[in-house]
């Protein structure tokens, strides 16, 4: 009986490696980050059409809530499902949704945006509402499975975050007596608290990495307390009257990320984009609990805060953490073209524009609003160029994800 040769058996364990399926329905990060940054980019000038008059279509909500609500549940929740169905992977070496399974999240997302401008509103609604759960017991049966309990923190937060999407919609249809403004700035609230989260885990190791014999010594008092503190400080700010409370506590919690920044050392990140937008991004946190702290005793208006909380943090993290990520998982350097980098800079930009210029030139309003929607769109479409194609091939180096 003649043996076999060895080069077969090398041919046919790598056949039985290669990838399978489609590579865009390989990876959460994959439909998610182009989908969430589709929508960054169509629905802020969207907005701003509607507001100034230019549109004669409306969504299903009144505008300035469809604005606020796509923004979270749209955008910021598209862009987290996609990291946490990759990181996911990752942190407990089991496999997260892909091929068809991938594709039918992908859908009640994209489902959702759709009926949100056509309707009905109870159609928008179901859709809406039946991602959230899904993902959070995805996540938490994940992390349950490889006894990673330090992250089911994440699996709460996103299962008050479908909650908070619930109340949203309850009150949107009349069933609930509510402000619908509560429930949208419940989920801002949740939303920085994933960010406070991974932030802190990320950002210093990013920073360690790229920066030869870089120490950062961190106390684990010091997380627990600016943890803690953020999330006392947003829920007086979501849930309780106005007054001292509110104002001590956001005004601590700002002092505390501010100085959690200082010890990551952001002056040595001024050389290397890819790490300054995740320091700039994290100091909008800071201001954002800052101007939230000052609105609880009317010296600015609430929206400055939570512009720079949605815009400066949220934007800022996201466009940083999409590039990096992206790039990684499609096998591609952690090397920047000057097209990405003013992708980050557009972001900070339309953060300024959007925060600090109407707080003090209040008369050009409209102006700002403008130019902030061509920043923040700009900065997404310059994404789509670039990532667009490598979202939807095989990776570089031909390994699965």
């Amino acid at each position: 009986m003649e043996s076999v040769p060895l080069p077969i058996f090398s041919e046919i364990k790598a056949v039985a490696h290669q990838p399978k399926g489609w590579p865009f329905l390989r990876l959460g990060f994959r439909p998610f980050y182009l989908g969430g940054a589709l929508l960054a980019a169509l629905a802020v000038p969207f907005w701003v059409a509607l507001f100034m008059g230019g549109v004669a279509s409306s969504p299903v909500v009144p505008a300035l809530l469809w604005h606020a609500h796509e923004m979270l549940f749209g955008f910021a929740v598209a862009i987290i499902i996609g990291f946490l169905m990759t990181a996911g992977k990752n942190w407990t070496g089991l496999p997260t949704p892909r091929g068809a399974s991938l594709a039918a999240l992908a859908m009640l997302w994209l489902g959702a945006r759709i009926t949100a401008l056509t309707g009905p509103s109870v159609l928008y609604a179901t859709l809406d509402l039946a991602l959230l759960p899904l993902v959070a017991g995805i996540f938490a049966r994940l992390m349950l499975r490889a006894s990673n309990y330090r992250n089911l923190p994440l699996a709460l937060i996103l299962a008050l975050l479908a909650t908070a999407n619930l109340v949203f919609h309850l009150a949107a249809l009349s069933v609930l007596d509510m402000s619908v403004l509560t429930p949208l700035h419940a989920a801002l609230g949740l939303i920085i608290m994933i960010e406070c989260l991974i932030a802190g885990r990320v950002v210093p190791a990013f920073t360690i990495s790229a920066t030869p014999g870089l120490r950062i010594q961190r106390s684990a008092i010091q997380e627990r307390l600016t943890l803690g503190l953020t999330a006392l400080g947003l829920l007086l700010w979501v849930f309780a009257p106005a007054g001292v409370w509110g104002l001590l506590v956001l005004l601590v919690a700002a002092g505390l990320h501010a100085m959690r920044l200082w010890n990551w050392r952001p002056l040595r990140t001024r050389h290397k984009p890819i790490l300054w937008v995740l320091h700039g991004a994290y100091a909008w946190i800071a201001l954002g609990l800052l101007l939230l702290a000052l609105a609880q005793i009317g010296w600015v208006p609430v929206s400055a805060g939570v512009h720079a909380l949605a815009v400066g943090a949220t934007g800022g993290l996201i466009i940083g953490m999409v590039t990096r990520t992206a790039r990684g998982h499609t096998g591609r350097p952690l090397a920047l073209s000057r097209l990405e980098v003013s992708a980050y800079a557009l972001v900070m930009a339309a953060a300024v524009l959007r925060v600090l210029v109407p707080l003090l030139l209040p008369g050009l309003y409209m102006e700002t609003l403008v130019l902030t929607a061509v920043a923040w769109s700009s900065a997404f479409l310059i994404y789509l160029w670039i990532y667009s194609p490598w979202l939807v091939q095989t990776r570089l180096d031909g390994k699965d994800g």
